[in-house]
């Protein structure tokens, strides 16, 4: 697995990195082609906590983890173990999509935090949709641990959005 470590007001030292590469490896194993894959890693420093946020664009699916913790070398753990959880539970379902449908990217335009007042647009995500279905747009809601997900629905044929109601069942909005 590639691995793209960055650090966001905090340095990265090659221990750091080292511990990163070693967790993230043990990954390898539920990739057929690991070379292929690239996860990007970005560590946050604020209020006496460390965040690693990690994510993995493969093939027809996204893995995504965020987790928080006092001690980085913590937060490192708690993080593989949260992504290696999500592959297991959706295992069946990653395995029959993998090679259905290209990759889904997202590009990040801004990503500056210091200072913003209220009511202010902090963060803007350009996203390429891909034809799926209702049950595919909510394993990729799932495995981003995401309250809602945006998507083109293949039998409608337009953009779609998924979400997950309070009463755990899932609600649908179709722009026509």
């Amino acid at each position: 697995m590639n691995i793209n470590i960055r650090g966001d007001k905090i340095a990265v030292t090659d221990a750091i990195k080292a511990y990163i590469k070693e967790k993230l490896a043990k990954l390898d194993k539920y990739f057929d082609d690991p070379s292929t894959i690239d996860a990007h890693v970005l560590i946050r420093s604020k209020n006496n906590k460390d965040t690693i946020e990690v994510t993995i664009p493969a093939k027809g699916f996204t893995l995504r983890a965020e987790e928080s913790n006092a001690d980085l070398y913590a937060a490192i753990d708690e993080v593989q173990e949260v992504i290696e959880r999500q592959i297991r539970k959706n295992k069946t379902r990653l395995n029959s999509r993998k090679n259905e449908a290209p990759e889904i990217s997202f590009a990040f335009l801004q990503d500056d935090f210091d200072d913003v007042e209220d009511n202010q647009i902090v963060k803007r995500k350009n996203i390429e949709t891909k034809p799926m279905s209702e049950e595919e747009a909510i394993l990729q809601m799932e495995l981003l641990g995401h309250s809602f997900f945006v998507y083109k629905d293949a039998d409608e044929e337009c953009i779609a959005v998924i979400y997950k109601r309070k009463d755990n069942n899932y609600g649908i909005i179709y722009s026509r």
